[in-house]
């Protein structure tokens, strides 16, 4: 016998009657049948399901490159004044707090539903839509001259590079744990990859033609992007827009 098993007893008692005849003791007889059965213990709740560990491996290989990606990316942007840059920047930033908010869904201490995930992800794309949105028409209003910054054309291929491959990674774990945090978090690798393509226009141009305003223009392209992305991933659709 398992030790999980919980024993069920069904008595089936005599259907006759009592006659009027018979004593109390006698009318009440021992049960002509006792069967035992045994049912499996029903689980006491039913807890989030289990992640997939190539999620984990996505999402460790998202913070990482993140941060160097937003170290080199604040650095250009402080040397090189470019606001595209640190357009750029931020979004590596947003980008970090996207991935660490698909990682709190499965830590018990800290308990959070798919969709307040889902919708945190796109309140970030929002927050990341407006900081680009400020720093080009604060730009544009000082008439700042960027300077040229190797390290910020450098950083931009490589994340040409890198993100299409963790995006279309993430999209297709996505799928297969229907978890639309995770989509929307796909969503913003998808997206800092079309930063990082304005991004390098905007700096290669300067830095070839010495168009210093094409660095501003360059940086507000992206912001319909944002706008767009974070309405799907708030809506919890992002799992159909990627």
């Amino acid at each position: 016998m398992k030790q999980s098993e919980t024993p069920e007893l069904a008595l089936q008692a005599d259907p006759r009657p009592c006659a009027s005849s018979e004593s109390l003791t006698s009318c009440m007889r021992v049960p002509e049948l006792v069967q035992i059965r045994f049912q499996e213990p029903k689980p006491a709740f039913a807890g989030a399901p289990k992640p997939r560990a190539s999620i984990f491996w996505l999402q460790g290989v998202t913070l990482a490159w993140m941060l160097a990606e937003f170290g080199v990316s604040a650095y250009a942007a402080v040397t090189a004044h470019s606001p595209a840059m640190l357009a750029f920047g931020s979004d590596s930033l947003v980008e970090v707090l996207s991935a660490t908010v698909v990682l709190l869904q499965w830590i018990p201490s800290i308990p959070i539903s798919e969709r307040r995930a889902s919708r945190t992800a796109g309140v970030l794309l929002f927050v990341l839509a407006f900081v680009v949105a400020a720093i080009t028409v604060a730009s544009l209003a000082l008439r700042l001259q960027p300077a040229t910054s190797y390290a910020g054309i450098a950083i931009t291929i490589a994340a040409l590079i890198a993100m299409p491959v963790l995006a279309f990674l993430k999209r297709r774990e996505a799928r297969r744990s229907k978890n639309a945090a995770l989509a929307a978090d796909a969503v913003q690798s998808a997206t800092c990859a079309y930063l990082a393509l304005i991004a390098l226009a905007g700096v290669g141009i300067n830095a070839a033609f010495h168009i210093a305003w094409f660095d501003s223009i360059a940086a507000l392209a992206a912001v319909p992007i944002l706008v767009k992305e974070g309405r799907s991933a708030w809506k919890g659709h992002a799992c159909g827009c990627c």
